[in-house]
Formats: C-alpha cells, sequence, structure tokens
C-alpha cells in the first residue's frame, strides 16, 4: 500500500495536516453554549463509524499527510472501549500527535489507559473554578470529578495539558484571572476562547472579544508573546518572563485565523465538515459501506477539499450554522 500520497492542500493553498475526529456526539453534560438540555436528535448508534471504519479514514488521511488527530465528541470518553481505538490510531505510521478533548469528567476511570496507548496531550473544557457557575453553565456538579481527573493527569504524565475556557459575558468573565493564576501555579495553559454562533446555544451566549481581556492579564502578570510553536491548532500565546505560564487566545469573532487553517472534522457518522463556521460537507459513510477502495475514498476526500472556503462568515452571518457544536465534533 503507498504510503505517500500526494498532501491534501485546498484551493488556497492551506496543507490539511489536522484531523478533529469525534467518537461520539453524546455528552454527560449540557453546557450553555454547546448543547440545548433538551437535546435528543443523537445520531443512532448503528450509524457510528465502527472502530475499523475509523482507522481505515485516518489512515488514509496520515498517507495524505496528515500528522496530528485530535480525539473529540460529544464527550469522547463516553465512547465505550475508546482507548482501544487510541492504541490502534497511534500505531499508524506517519502519525506523530493523538490527542484528546474532554470535559474530564471521565478521567478517573480512563487516564491511565488512554496513556498508555499513546495519547499525550489532553485539551480539557473548564470554564470556571466556581462550583455554582459550572452547575449554571453545564447543568451538573460536576467539580470534584474534573478535579480528580486534573490530578490523576498530571501525576501519569499527560504533557501540556490546557484548559479551554470560553468567555462568557455576565457568567465566567470576572474569573479569567483567577483561572489564570490557577494554570500558572499548576503548571497548566489556559486558552480563553470566544463564543462562536455554532447552533441556537453559541447565538444565545454572546460575545466578548478577548483583546481587552488579554491586555488586562498582559499588565498584571506581566505577560510576552510566545514564539514556540504551541500545538497545531489556531491559539495565539503569551507567556510569563519566566516561561512556567502559558495563556492561549482563540479568536473566531475578533480576529480569525482561516488564512492558516489546517484541519478538517469529521462526525461521528462519518461527515467531513469542511468549515466550522459553513455548511459544506461530505459524508463518507456510504463509501464506507458500499465497498468503495481506498482509491475510491482519497478522490472523493481530494473532491471535498476543493469545497473547503475560504474563511467563516460568523459576523456576517451568526444565525446560519444550525447544527449544534456536539454534533459537528469539538
Amino acid at each position: 500500500m503507498d504510503n505517500h500520497l500526494a498532501p491534501l492542500v485546498d484551493r488556497f493553498g492551506r496543507k490539511i495536516d489536522y484531523l478533529r475526529l469525534s467518537v461520539t456526539d453524546r455528552c454527560d453534560l449540557r453546557c450553555s453554549y454547546c448543547m440545548p438540555k433538551s437535546f435528543k436528535g443523537f445520531e443512532e448508534p448503528g450509524d457510528w463509524l465502527t472502530f475499523d471504519e475509523i482507522e481505515r479514514v485516518v489512515g488514509i488521511f496520515v498517507r495524505m499527510g496528515t500528522t496530528r488527530v485530535r480525539l473529540t465528541g460529544g464527550e469522547p470518553l463516553l465512547r465505550r472501549h475508546l482507548p482501544r481505538l487510541a492504541g490502534r490510531l497511534s500505531q499508524l505510521p506517519g502519525l506523530s500527535d493523538l490527542s484528546l478533548s474532554t470535559n474530564g469528567t471521565q478521567l478517573v476511570k480512563h487516564a491511565e489507559a488512554l496513556y498508555e496507548a499513546g495519547v499525550r496531550r489532553l485539551n480539557i473544557s473548564m470554564d470556571t473554578l466556581s462550583r455554582d457557575c459550572m452547575i449554571q453553565i453545564t447543568g451538573r456538579d460536576s467539580m470534584s470529578a474534573v478535579m480528580s481527573g486534573l490530578d490523576i493527569a498530571q501525576a501519569i504524565g499527560f504533557a501540556p495539558i490546557k484548559l479551554n475556557m470560553v468567555v462568557m459575558p455576565g457568567i465566567n468573565l470576572s474569573e479569567v484571572q483567577a483561572m489564570a493564576e490557577f494554570c500558572i501555579n499548576r503548571g497548566l495553559i489556559l486558552r480563553l476562547i470566544e463564543t462562536m454562533p455554532v447552533g441556537s446555544t453559541g447565538l444565545k451566549s454572546g460575545f466578548t472579544p478577548l483583546g481587552p481581556i488579554v491586555e488586562s492579564l498582559r499588565q498584571r502578570l506581566d505577560l510576552i508573546p510566545e514564539i514556540k510553536v504551541m500545538g497545531g491548532g489556531p491559539a495565539r500565546y503569551w507567556r510569563t518572563r519566566d516561561g512556567k505560564g502559558q495563556i492561549g487566545l482563540i479568536t473566531p469573532m475578533s480576529q480569525h485565523f482561516c488564512e492558516t487553517c489546517n484541519r478538517l472534522r469529521m462526525s461521528v457518522d462519518g461527515t467531513i465538515y469542511l468549515c466550522l463556521g459553513e455548511d459544506e460537507k461530505v459524508e463518507l459513510r456510504p463509501y464506507l459501506r458500499g465497498g468503495a477502495t481506498d482509491a475510491d475514498i482519497e478522490h472523493v476526500l481530494r473532491e471535498a477539499i476543493e469545497l473547503k472556503p475560504e474563511r467563516h462568515h460568523f459576523n456576517e452571518t451568526p444565525e446560519k450554522i444550525v447544527r449544534f457544536m456536539s454534533q459537528t465534533g469539538g
């Protein structure tokens, strides 16, 4: 089998080397910016890609130059036997970075198996240090579970561990400095994220520009721009002068980063989303279950990449994307 296919490059010259892979659309939380509390429109398990199908698709991506894969959801650790899949993917020749995004509630149970399977980097969604605020945002008091999971993950040796904080006006905006200090003291990386209008939940959550916030943090914590590359994603980083603390900014609304977009998303049912903020997509499941060869799927992906837009239009048409973030994959 050819392990050196031509790279996957879109019509704007962007090389696609990063796949965000959703393994479930289920979640044990109901974060206010992600999924409505009453949501019932989950994919049927029979429509989920199997581990064999996922490994096959990821293998094709890797042969086309993808070097980074992030396991996402929903909450990916709700997918049964996920460490087994992680172990299979980590063995693919050419895949240099396998990471996981999680809300942290299941880490106590799965952290050791994930590490043994080859996952080394974690992003943990944690929008607050306040138990009451966590209940307000997520609908559940999971603070103890998340903190215990964080402790275990650090003890096992996951690094770096990034805490993702979606900054929301009137909810957790006042906690940004406390969260920054918590991360610096714990040797974690804080990433501040602007709310995106993905689905009605994201649209209702409001949007806080991060520019003034980071300026305040810069002065209080004496931050300077980070020159090192800190992963394959869109964050721009600042660090403390002693290098012990890093803070990342993800600003899809106030300062989009579309010109450097290097990623695609695949949902649990095998749908490839070419842009988080646009509707272009291609469904791989019919090909996977219809006898298509690897060469056929490669051809479908190369045709699909021609549909990848130059940029999203969150600001111009914020009401456009009606699917929820949990359906797309984080």
